[in-house]
């Protein structure tokens, strides 16, 4: 199978959970960011960060918001928390808020790889940088940062495990995220990778449930009505994977489905505990939140970040044998 996406700018995660913050060492290769608009000058820490993320109500986002919220006013800045609801328009209208606020920096999960282009443009005319996390943009050189999870990684390691749940055999289904979310792709990708080697591992059905649980809830209960010789779901987020878990129960099939999802929450941690699914993969929210905060207030400050643009933080796999060394999207300490 296709070996680990290198690390590009920063540690492993394994590593993050001590501190949290880029390595001081750069890769071969790759020129630090020195920012989008503001190398020509350095400033006080202090002023506003505008945190910009998709529904908080997904635990995901919140706690994403949450650490960025944190790291910031721990750093010296005021903070504004705001979701677009994965409304490019709504984003736009955020991002035109924090201008005219006078943002020092925006700290953006974004509503669209291609959508989001011009209102990380916006803002880097308008002397903002931009810091992006956990989903990238198809465009570099806008952004001051993009920091992502290794989402290719981390698909890999949840296929191994469903492939092991599995025992090598049977009829599976592949939940997909949102197609405007660069990351349901890359994820979809890494399952493929591993599970189109195992010959006796049938696709029998495969969705997009656009990261929602009520939506996957119902495309499974649907699924399950027209055949319950079903042995697997794999789920490209632990939203998705939690409606199935649901869907799954209903139909009285728990012991007989195995479920794996992806994101690290709680909810899909005490699922594992509980036996509703067998695993999930961490991409680690808090951290890369508080490194894009960090980021910022590096280039804040001395008018670079010292990393290059494109960041990609390793994932973990957590099941039911390490599910108690996990918190709210992080290793516990």
């Amino acid at each position: 199978m296709r070996g680990r996406l290198a690390i590009l700018g920063v540690a492993a995660v394994s590593a993050l959970t001590v501190g949290a913050c880029g390595s001081d060492e750069e890769p071969s290769g790759s020129a630090s960011n020195s920012g989008t608009a503001t190398t020509e000058a350095k400033a006080e820490a202090g002023g506003l960060i505008a945190i910009i993320t998709p529904a908080s109500d997904n635990p995901f986002f919140k706690a994403e918001a949450d650490a960025a919220d944190a790291k910031a006013k721990e750093l010296g800045y005021e903070t504004s928390v705001a979701s677009h609801d994965d409304d490019p328009n709504k984003q736009s209208q955020l991002i035109d808020t924090a201008i005219s606020r006078k943002a020092k920096a925006i700290i953006l999960d974004n509503a669209g790889a291609d959508a989001s282009i011009g209102a990380v443009k916006k803002a880097k005319d308008a002397g903002i940088p931009v810091f992006l996390i956990d989903r990238e943009i198809n465009e570099t050189g806008i952004a001051a940062a993009q920091i992502v999870s290794n989402n290719a990684q981390g698909a890999q390691l949840g296929a191994q495990e469903f492939v092991k749940a599995m025992g090598g055999k049977g009829k599976y289904v592949e939940l997909v995220g949102k197609e405007t979310d660069t990351n349901a792709g890359v994820r979809s990708g890494g399952y493929a990778d591993v599970i189109g080697q195992v010959p006796d591992l049938k696709e029998v059905d495969k969705q997009s449930a656009n990261w929602d649980q009520q939506e996957a809830f119902t495309k499974v209960e649907t699924i399950l009505q027209r055949s319950k010789d079903i042995d697997g779901i794999i789920a490209g987020n632990d939203t998705m994977a939690l409606g199935a878990v649901a869907a799954v129960k209903a139909a009285g099939l728990t012991d007989k489905i195995k479920i794996v999802g992806f994101d690290g929450s709680p909810d899909a941690i005490a699922a594992i505990k509980d036996g509703g699914m067998q695993a999930t993969v961490l991409q680690p929210a808090a951290l890369i939140a508080e490194m894009a905060v960090e980021q910022a207030n590096q280039l804040i400050t001395t008018g670079e970040t010292g990393q290059p643009e494109k960041q990609s933080i390793d994932c973990e796999l957590i099941t039911a044998e390490n599910a108690d060394d996990y918190g709210v999207f992080a290793k516990k300490s």
